[in-house]
């Protein structure tokens, strides 16, 4: 199967229709959220409009909601230690996606058998002051043979620095939420 990996990704814990508005290719969605208990009803939105508008969708650490939902894959938060490599046995066809904050946590993302992984911080966010920055994030994903994505303080200010990191895209979990319109970023 060919591995298609979007450019940026949009990181939710609810169904937005306004994400399904605009322009989505290149993009994709990673539904997680670990407090919702009405996941299902929104899964089933969320899986709906992506199937429609042929955006790859990802569910945070559910291999069965995967499965039932169709998804594209799995992500694997950095908090995931045990990975699900033998789950993953019967559905070949599943992408994982990891994420990751430093060199042990990228090492044990592609050790779980991860397609790619988001590494962050790498700007300042509400939830983390230490921050990676452009320089640390280089050295922590240059000579490994796997797709790496910038996450972390992402907004339109710092947008275009994403250009100079090792990374094939970016991730935003505040960033969609602002200026949706957006989506495609300038990332080339």
């Amino acid at each position: 199967m060919h591995k298609y990996f979007p450019k940026s990704f949009a990181i939710i814990d609810s169904y937005d229709k306004n994400l399904f508005k605009y322009n989505t290719s290149n993009f994709g969605i990673i539904y997680r959220n670990y407090k919702s208990t009405n996941a299902c009803s929104e899964l089933s939105k969320i899986a709906l409009n992506c199937r429609k508008k042929r955006i790859p969708f990802f569910i945070s650490n559910n291999i069965k909601q995967v499965i039932k939902y169709k998804a594209t894959g799995i992500y694997l938060p950095a908090f995931n230690k045990s990975g699900i490599q033998n789950l993953l046995s019967a559905k070949k066809n599943i992408l994982v996606l990891g994420s990751a904050h430093n060199r042990r946590e990228i090492k044990e993302k592609i050790n779980q058998g991860c397609d790619a992984v988001f590494v962050s911080p790498v700007f300042q966010t509400k939830n983390y002051k230490k921050i990676l920055g452009i320089l640390k994030f280089n050295l922590l994903t240059r000579n490994a043979k796997i797709k790496f994505y910038a996450l972390g303080g992402i907004n339109h200010k710092n947008l275009k620095k994403i250009k100079i990191l090792n990374a094939v895209g970016f991730s935003g979990i505040d960033f969609y939420k602002k200026k949706p319109a957006q989506i495609n970023g300038p990332v080339s």
